[in-house]
């Protein structure tokens, strides 16, 4: 696809960018049918790309319109797209940019305005652990919308104490600690009888995600950059070997520091490294399953397994999971139908888009269902929080913990 960038964007590293990638989209359509939001709406304007050519128009000079805006925002960058797309197109990095330029062009209504500085601002603040543990104070008062976003009470359980001569690296994220604290534990326990030790540096923060992807670029580059500077340390005397992710969404968007940071001449090496160091958590099970077969108690019961887009489609990691976990017992099995498809979490977009993340919730819940398990799980927690906010019968885990329970009954 050629394009003629308007005056403004030549030159630019985003103009380049941008321009690469749209040079590699032939128009096939193959990823307008495994879009979540175009097999909902059945708008060309609501799939990869309808939404292709919207971009492509601004970059050309073309004034984006509040419409413009609206059809970028309901894009959940699942990035099943680019598990699809035979032409390798990077649609996440194309989105990112055209998000950006449109956001800049079109003014939001106040309100929409409000609710996204304060979960930009809100969710990787220390104020958002208070908020949390007195939302769940009053969790029976809530009405059902806000209920939903706020998950019970949980008990993290003990950190290990041992100390072992392989180390990661470990983020503990902005939300997960004050809304599912026993996922970083959980980890902790799991890696330790594996003989790894996981370290948290407390300077580091956010992952960046949340102001990235809500148009606070610099916001979320800043944040990147402080994780890079309180995980240096360590990674230049190389103490760890490993930078490891729980939360498959951070995950994603710290593999591509080195993308992001790019054109920063203070940084861009440092990010390079750090991406090259990250791995999901689910890429050290062949390293894990030996050393804890032995240990490990599976329960009874089919565990429904939803892989994460982050995981599935923008990290490009499929079936190790399912795989690894079958070989310590459990009876691990993925949706029939569907099973690549958007559970409509998305970070924030299930705050921002309800009338589709609840709907893409419902139906992957049916599908999980159908597998009539005593349990799901996933590996992310906006995945799993949002699926336990539609599911009233079936309790929705991380799949380690559920690998430490395990260990734990043994």
């Amino acid at each position: 696809m050629q394009t003629e960038l308007a005056p403004e964007f030549r030159g630019t590293d985003e103009g380049r960018e941008a321009e690469a990638i749209l040079r590699k989209c032939v128009h096939c359509g193959f990823c307008t049918a495994t879009c979540p939001t175009y097999q909902l709406l059945g708008d060309e304007l609501d799939g990869p790309r309808g939404r292709i050519y919207l971009i492509k128009q601004v970059l050309e000079g073309k004034a984006p319109t509040r419409s413009t805006q609206l059809h970028l925002d309901r894009c959940l960058t699942c990035r099943n797209c680019e598990s699809t797309c035979p032409s390798g197109v990077q649609y996440g990095h194309l989105v990112d940019i055209g998000r950006r330029i449109v956001d800049e062009k079109v003014p939001r209504p106040a309100m929409e305005s409000a609710t996204r500085w304060l979960l930009k601002e809100g969710l990787p603040s220390p104020l958002f652990g208070p908020a949390m543990a007195l939302g769940q104070a009053v969790r029976g008062l809530l009405p059902d919308a806000l209920k939903a976003k706020v998950p019970a009470k949980q008990e993290a359980g003990a950190w290990p104490t041992a100390t072992h001569a392989r180390k990661v690296l470990m983020l503990a994220g902005c939300v997960q600690p004050a809304m599912m604290p026993n996922i970083n534990s959980a980890t902790a326990r799991v890696l330790d009888a594996a003989g790894i030790q996981a370290v948290i540096a407390p300077e580091a923060g956010c992952c960046g995600a949340v102001k990235f992807h809500l148009n606070d670029q610099e916001g979320g580059k800043a944040q990147m950059r402080a994780n890079i500077d309180a995980w240096w340390p360590m990674v230049e005397r190389n103490e760890v070997e490993a930078i490891v992710m729980n939360a498959s969404g951070c995950g994603v968007t710290v593999r591509e520091y080195g993308h992001i940071l790019q054109h920063d001449p203070a940084y861009a090496a440092k990010a390079a490294r750090i991406s090259e160091l990250t791995h999901d958590l689910s890429e050290l099970l062949p390293d894990l399953v030996p050393a804890l077969k032995a240990r490990v108690h599976a329960p009874q019961g089919v565990v429904a397994y939803h892989p994460p887009c982050t995981l599935q489609h923008g990290q490009k990691l499929r079936g190790g999971v399912e795989t690894h976990l079958r070989a310590l017992g459990f009876d691990v099995r993925v949706a029939l139908n569907e099973s690549h498809l958007c559970c409509g979490s998305a970070g924030t977009y299930s705050v921002l888009q309800p009338e589709l993340a609840h709907p893409l919730r419902d139906r992957k819940l049916g599908h999980l269902e159908q597998l009539q398990p005593s349990v799901i799980a996933s590996a992310n927690i906006g995945c799993i929080t949002h699926l336990q906010s539609g599911s009233q019968k079936t309790p929705v885990r991380h799949w380690v913990e559920l690998l430490d329970a395990a260990l734990a009954a043994a």
